[in-house]
């Protein structure tokens, strides 16, 4: 997997003020295939931009040709505001999305996110007209409530690792099973919540996914 781009420090205008980000895009003007934007876990348990799984997800994501932004909740880093419990940060992800829809127009857009990121990610997700494509990571579903997706029909893949303690490998295949549209499920076989060991099995999951999209890119 090998990666080619510029990257960007910037600040998102969030709605409890200024958001840490960074944007990695194509390097020498080339245009991106696709924008996506990748949400980080849980801030009170340590979850930043800077995340390894968060990273490799956008390593992925970025050597498929896409500009790829992640961004620190409010509260988190140098991003203003305070911890908001999952609420405020549905507002943070659709500012990210409307940045990527502001600086890539007409780009199809994409959300990942990992852990307490997946579970409020890929709510705004699944409401934005805008968004295509979602990606859930090491989906906490042991202790979230993941029902939103039962109206959920965009096309899905969902990562995790077989030992993952806060998602029940059993009960995910289930929820996956029930799930309008199509949904692809990949189980990393012994590993842990944050793919330790196998983190490079994460980005050949997400390679693979988006193989052929968008069409005509």
């Amino acid at each position: 997997m090998s990666t080619n781009h510029e990257s960007k420090n910037l600040f998102l205008a969030g709605p409890a003020g200024k958001l840490e980000a960074i944007l990695w895009m194509p390097a020498a003007g080339v245009q991106p295939r696709f924008a996506a934007v990748v949400c980080h876990p849980h801030p009170l348990f340590g979850g930043t931009l800077h995340n390894k799984v968060v990273y490799q997800a956008a390593k992925a994501l970025d050597a498929q040709g896409g500009a790829v932004l992640r961004f620190n909740f409010r509260g988190t880093g140098l991003s203003e505001g305070t911890h908001d419990r999952g609420l405020g940060e549905r507002d943070d992800v659709r500012a990210a999305l409307d940045f990527l829809a502001a600086e890539f127009s007409g780009k199809p857009p994409l959300l990942a996110g990992f852990s307490f990121g997946c579970w409020v990610g890929l709510r705004v997700g699944c409401e934005d007209a805008r968004v295509e494509r979602l990606i859930g990571i090491g989906a906490p579903v042991n202790d979230s409530d993941f029902s939103y997706l039962h109206k959920c029909a965009k096309q899905k893949l969902f990562a995790h690792g077989s030992q993952d303690k806060f998602g029940d490998v059993g009960k995910l295949r289930k929820l996956v099973s029930e799930l309008p549209g199509e949904n692809e499920l990949a189980v990393v076989d012994g590993v842990d919540h944050f793919f330790t060991g196998k983190i490079e099995e994460l980005g050949k999951a997400i390679t693979e996914w988006m193989t052929g999209w968008p069409a005509g890119a």
